[in-house]
């Protein structure tokens, strides 16, 4: 197993090391909805776009649901083979395992019996209400699978193995331009052959990468006895699991309460912030993911009493968070045009025109999102989840008042949405390191006394 001990080595190589895997990997998890978009956009045309677009958005807050629980599940996971306790591990996995797949399938029963009253809710606008229900019906069919990647993919990493998760999405991708391919332009299933190309590729990854775990991971297979129920254990796992589930899904929840804004304005606005909402995607998308991996690293040196390397370790991700988030944030400013090209056709100008200004609005900002991925995944791992959420619904809660407020004004319209991101990823950055500082001033203290 390609496995990495976070407790020893150089650390910004190991982190690095370790994170690489992740962000190739999720990086490919974006194709999944990002191949959809631009072979919708480019051969359905902008109805299509817009309505596949806002679909993302929803399916982005309803895994986040089950990706916040693997991802507190992850955090516990990690501590456990940091302190070397594989009998605490086992029924952690056990327990965790069972929580987050009963609330998958109550999850999957909720989404389709209400489909209808939640594309209300979004104000979807009646030109293409059919197309998004259309793609949302199939879609539904992949939360299962999306359940068990995550899960198997926390729990790998959590011991250190990036690079497994990474193999089988890689290999989800390559079978889903495929099946795009073939369902969109050679079938002409429209909408629907796009959604069925992303559910059969995540399913292919998802129980893969359970057959792997079961079969060549000995370490991981739960033994009989350690399949406990106990009390503790559950109230441990639901409190990490139900905090980083409630911090993704706020955190989706405002974008979803964006996007129905967004719809308000029309199909060109729809159009513009989907494309653009992928760009962001792939454009952060690694500094999240070196956050994660900041948090796995947090989380074992904390359970093998690490202090000095948890303290070096914070030093040299904030170093590479930023250089990262600057290089990108200046190639995002200046091909805002270009990037934008991949999803929309060059005769399309009023919605490139509209998706220019979102991506410089908000691509100039990326290290403020950088900063909080780093904090978001410190507090994960030193057992204050509840901080997380907390810069989760300032961040949020600020974005989205803003977005009504200043979108409201004749004089701002729509750019007031785009100006409040940025705004809201500041106030959530000052509050986290705020809060830090003051924990670090009591532990101080506290050595002194």
């Amino acid at each position: 197993m390609a496995q990495i001990d976070l407790t020893t080595g150089n650390i910004t190589k190991t982190m690095l090391r370790f994170a690489l895997p992740m962000i190739c990997g999720n990086m490919l998890q974006q194709l999944y909805n990002v191949v959809d978009t631009l072979i919708v956009g480019q051969f359905l045309g902008a109805d299509a776009l817009a309505a596949v677009g806002s679909s993302y958005a929803l399916m982005t807050f309803l895994t986040s649901i089950l990706l916040g629980m693997c991802m507190g599940s992850g955090a516990v996971f990690s501590v456990r083979f940091g302190e070397k306790n594989e009998e605490k591990l086992q029924e952690d996995m056990f327990v965790s395992f069972l929580l987050i797949a009963s609330f998958t399938v109550l999850l999957n029963v909720l989404v389709f019996a209400f489909l209808d009253p939640i594309m209300h809710l979004l104000s979807v606008p009646d030109q293409v209400y059919m197309l998004m229900r259309e793609y949302l019906w199939v879609i539904f069919w992949g939360i299962a699978a999306t359940f068990f990647y995550n899960y198997f993919a926390s729990l790998l990493r959590a011991v250190g193995n990036s690079l497994v998760p990474l193999l089988f999405l890689g290999l989800a991708a390559l079978l889903n331009i495929a099946l795009d391919l073939i369902f969109v332009l050679a079938l002409h299933m429209g909408v629907a052959g796009a959604a069925w190309a992303t559910v059969i590729s995540q399913w292919v990854s998802g129980l893969g990468l359970f057959a792997y775990t079961k079969l060549f991971v000995p370490g991981l297979r739960i033994k009989r006895e350690n399949m406990r129920l106990r009390l503790s254990t559950a109230e441990e796992i639901g409190k990490f699991s139900a905090l980083t589930c409630m911090q993704q899904s706020v955190m989706n929840l405002g974008i979803l309460m964006v996007q129905g804004l967004v719809n308000s304005f029309g199909p060109v606005v729809m159009a513009a912030f989907a494309a653009g909402v992928k760009i962001d995607s792939f454009a952060y998308m690694p500094v999240q993911d070196f956050g994660n991996a900041f948090s796995t690293f947090i989380a074992q040196n904390f359970g093998a009493k690490k202090k000095e390397r948890i303290d070096a370790g914070m030093r040299a991700a904030i170093k590479t968070a930023g250089i990262f988030s600057i290089c990108i944030s200046a190639l995002v400013v200046l091909f805002a045009k270009q990037l934008l090209l991949i999803f929309i056709r060059p005769d399309e100008t009023e919605i490139l025109a509209v998706g220019v200004s979102y991506l410089r609005t908000e691509g100039a900002f990326y290290c403020g999102i950088g900063c909080l991925f780093l904090l978001y995944g410190l507090y994960r791992a030193i057992n204050r989840p509840g901080m997380s959420l907390v810069l989760t619904v300032i961040s949020l809660g600020t974005r989205v008042v803003l977005a009504y407020a200043l979108s409201a004004l004749p004089a701002i319209g729509v750019t007031g949405i785009w100006w409040s991101v940025p705004i809201g990823w500041l106030l959530a950055d000052v509050t986290g390191v705020l809060y830090y500082l003051r924990i670090r001033k009591k532990e101080k203290a506290a050595e002194l006394s």
